[in-house]
This record gives structure tokens, sequence and C-alpha cells, in this order.
């Protein structure tokens, strides 16, 4: 088996690991997200710290659903673009 797809299979290549480790403003967004955060739920009582759990909760299956759809069309774009590029040549 190829070794990128054998990587793939295993689950040892995860683009998302990379995101933000540059020192990009992703990062940076992420930061300070965090902050602002804990400034807001240091403000919360018992039952609203609650409801940010579960908005928290929200967020992350939200953008789960996105990176996996968002997988998804790029590799049926490369796919695409693989075969349009097999296609007859000139």
């Amino acid at each position: 088996m190829d070794k990128i797809l054998e990587e793939l299979w295993y689950g040892n290549i995860d683009p998302m690991e990379t995101v933000g480790s540059d020192g990009s403003q992703y990062k940076e967004l992420m930061e300070l997200m965090a902050r602002n955060r804990e400034k807001i739920a240091s403000k919360l009582d018992e039952e609203m710290q609650e409801v940010l759990e579960t908005y928290d909760d929200n967020i992350r299956e939200m953008d789960a659903i996105a990176e996996k759809e968002a997988f998804a069309y790029g590799f049926r774009l490369g796919v695409r673009l693989i075969v349009a590029g097999m296609g007859e040549e000139k």
C-alpha cells in the first residue's frame, strides 16, 4: 500500500494538528478567544456556567461537522482535478 494511504488509513495524518502551529493568526485568535471566554465564565453563576459549557459543546460539534465536510469537498475536488488531468492529451 502507498505510504500516504497507509498513514491516512491509520489516522496518522491530521491537517488540523498543523493549523496554528506556526504562530499564525489562527493561533493568536484561539488564544484571544480563550482569554475572553475565561473573563465571561468568571462572571457567570453556576447555571449560566452550564449554559456556556453546552454552548462550547455545540460549537465544537459544529466545527467538527464543518471540518469533515471541508475535507470531503477537498478530497472530491482533488480527485476531479486528477481525473481531468489524466484526460485526453492534445
